[in-house]
């Protein structure tokens, strides 16, 4: 798709001799917001980690801002405005909140995210700015690792899990937020088995089964789409 931030297209991706990813397509545009859903095990997460050179690609292509990733590696997504925020956030240990937060700065893009920004966003880190970023609570963490990510300035946020543990009045909070960053013209790639939350972020889905897209669509803000995303779920 021509003017894609992010593309599959038909891509086979292994690791080592394992072969997950069968014939996958999908793609993102600038300011879209898109969900990945899927159960457990087929094959979510390697989306990212081909699109980081982690998993191999063997075949199909992996665009990134308009280029082609011959032998993806997991810098040239930040270069190329495609940052990830990881499943279980990854916070550094022994680095403070802010520090944590300037690490997302290192691929120097230029854009209107920066530390006193973030803090607008998410005030609680401003507070706890000097605190162990590894001492925070889980939905502080992953207000730190959405912080963190947003600090490199992308077109491009992809979401492993956001929600993952935390409870419902976490993941209100987390739905407002992911709104918020996409107000503000960041596309969004949700990979997420919250269905309530997709509902209320995403605007369009693929659904996932056996290393391959099954099914795509929009995503309707009403209860028969959460009952037909959750058919491709198990919560």
């Amino acid at each position: 798709m021509t003017g894609a931030l992010l593309e599959l297209e038909q891509v086979d991706a292994f690791y080592g001799s394992a072969h997950i990813l069968h014939a996958l397509s999908l793609s993102v545009r600038a300011g879209e917001r898109v969900a990945l859903v899927g159960r457990n095990g087929v094959g979510k997460t390697t989306v990212v980690n081909t699109i980081l050179g982690i998993a191999s690609l063997r075949a199909g292509t992996v665009r990134v801002g308009g280029r082609t990733l011959a032998r993806p590696r997991t810098y040239q997504a930040a270069q190329h405005g495609v940052v990830v925020v990881p499943q279980g956030r990854r916070i550094v240990a022994n680095l403070t909140v802010e520090e944590n937060l300037l690490l997302g700065a290192a691929t120097g893009r230029k854009g209107p995210w920066t530390v006193p920004a973030v803090y607008q966003l998410f005030p609680i880190l401003r507070e706890r700015a000097h605190t162990p970023g590894t001492a925070l609570s889980g939905g502080q963490q992953q207000m730190l690792a959405v912080g963190r990510a947003l600090m490199a300035n992308p077109a491009l946020i992809l979401l492993d899990e956001p929600t993952e543990g935390l409870a419902p009045v976490i993941v209100d909070q987390l739905a407002d937020i992911f709104n918020r960053v996409a107000q503000q013209g960041t596309a969004l790639l949700l990979i997420e088995q919250n269905m309530s939350l997709v509902v209320r972020v995403a605007q369009r889905y693929y659904a996932m089964a056996k290393g391959t897209v099954i099914a795509h669509g929009p995503v309707l803000n009403s209860r028969q789409s959460l009952l037909d995303l959750e058919a491709h779920v198990t919560v």
